[in-house]
């Protein structure tokens, strides 16, 4: 078995042991070098992305290449430039950075060609966002610029993103097109400020003809970013050249948002996709089997339209499960079959590691700092406040007890997050923005 294949393994293994953003964001692109003095040595973009996985998911991924392997390994993670000054003779693979990815090449893991509008099934409760979408795909920088989709999570808000680029793309093909999520905008920006490569950060998002950033409420609060996003958006404007920007609420529930950026993603059209109606539900339904050749009565159709009660994309779950039955069982999906891949992803109990895994995540996109600041022994106040906060947030979702939690973050004892919670639950009385910063950062992580 070649390293690449075993790295290739690992990467299943990963996808039932780390969060579905966790892996997308800090493992998938990590490069297979080598594997030398019992530890697999692995090649990170970035020092930053280096650092966040050795910090958090080191052992993990150790764990889960042993299993592929059959033996003990170890993991190293490094940048070219360490392996290069530790083996000048050896050829480097270097991980494309995300400034340089080529067209097709953009969020390859999300863009797929399955996302058009002719797939996209349309009722009441999208129908605007989806005329919005498409008079953007065949005029973009038109009347609808800037287009801002909003609604909860799942109900196909990337679908209608990822559709207006592929028409684009197809109908014109010299212009060029560029998907962000929020994080990642924020992250490569921490990054570029460190690194002192600004003017690369900026040439990458000012000189695109199509900017479509996802997940766009959580630049609220992080001044540095939104100032930055703030001079990309008026760059872009002023070239008119399209913006589509997609969040779960509306701007002016976005809170801890400038007035300024406000008033630009107010400045143009405004759509919501709201809860599909038990009608979108079926057809959802009956379309995705069509697509796996798969059949269901009415009556089973009816049934997980009607007890999945507002996630388009827990309907395509649950009818992943029943495919994987009848594949297994080689009988026609029934009525137990539909109930139970039901009951099993709406279950919403979440193994402890990787709910711990999106606190974590999610108060330190939050707060613009690393897991490792934030779970160090460091005191400066930033770090201080989001390992504040993480704490209380694990007190408020989780059953962990004060000193489980305090193990968390480089072993800390019970008084010492007693403390930290107590500062939190002061701070929050005394100040509404924060408080609802925080009730924010909770639904997410229970959304995500």
């Amino acid at each position: 078995m070649t390293f690449k294949l075993v790295w290739e393994k690992t990467l299943v293994q990963l996808k039932e042991m780390v969060t579905e953003n966790a892996l997308d964001m800090w493992i998938s692109s990590l490069e297979p070098v080598a594997y030398e003095d019992d530890a697999a040595v692995l090649i990170s973009p970035s020092p930053f992305q280096r650092d966040i996985v050795m910090s958090r998911y080191k052992d993990t991924i150790a764990a889960a290449m042993s299993t592929v392997v059959g033996f003990e390994i170890d993991v190293n993670v490094v940048t070219p430039e360490e392996r290069k000054k530790s083996n000048p003779s050896e050829h480097v693979p270097t991980p494309p950075p995300k400034a340089e990815e080529t067209l097709e090449q953009i969020t390859a893991n999300l863009a797929h060609p399955e996302f058009t509008f002719e797939n996209f099934v349309v009722g009441e409760s999208n129908r605007h966002a989806h005329a919005a979408s498409v008079a953007v795909a065949q005029n973009p920088s038109g009347a609808y610029n800037p287009l801002f989709i909003y609604g909860s999570t799942g109900l196909g808000k990337t679908h209608l993103l990822f559709a207006i680029q592929n028409e684009i793309l197809k109908n014109f093909p010299y212009k060029k097109a560029l998907y962000v999520r929020s994080e990642d905008f924020t992250n490569e920006f921490i990054e570029a400020v460190k690194t002192n490569t600004q003017t690369e950060f900026k040439n990458k998002y000012r000189t695109v003809d199509l900017f479509m950033m996802d997940d766009v409420q959580f630049i609220g609060g992080k001044e540095s970013t939104q100032m930055e996003f703030f001079h990309t958006f008026e760059t872009l404007y002023a070239e008119n050249k399209q913006i589509v920007l997609v969040s779960d609420r509306p701007p002016r529930d976005i809170h801890l948002l400038t007035d300024r950026m406000r008033s630009r993603f107010e400045s143009g059209v405004i759509v919501s996709v709201g809860l599909p109606e038990y009608e979108l539900k079926s057809a959802i339904i009956r379309q995705r089997c069509q697509f796996y050749q798969m059949e269901l009565n009415d009556d089973v159709v009816g049934f997980i339209a009607q007890h999945v009660k507002s996630n388009i994309r827990q309907i395509e779950g649950v009818l992943k499960k029943m495919m994987a039955y009848r594949l297994l069982s080689h009988s026609t999906p029934n009525m137990a079959s539909a109930q139970s891949a039901i009951n099993d992803i709406t279950n919403e109990n979440q193994p402890l590691p990787l709910l711990i895994d999106k606190i974590l995540l999610e108060v330190s996109r939050e707060f613009e700092v690393t897991i490792d600041d934030m779970c160090s022994k460091r005191r400066l106040e930033k770090y201080s406040n989001a390992r504040q906060i993480a704490m209380y947030i694990m007190r408020e979702i989780t059953s962990m007890s004060l000193p489980e939690i305090g193990k968390q973050f480089n072993n800390r004892d019970h008084s010492t997050v007693h403390h930290a919670i107590e500062r939190v639950e002061d701070r929050i009385a005394r100040n509404s923005n924060l408080k609802l910063r925080i009730e924010d950062l909770i639904k997410n992580i229970r959304e995500s």
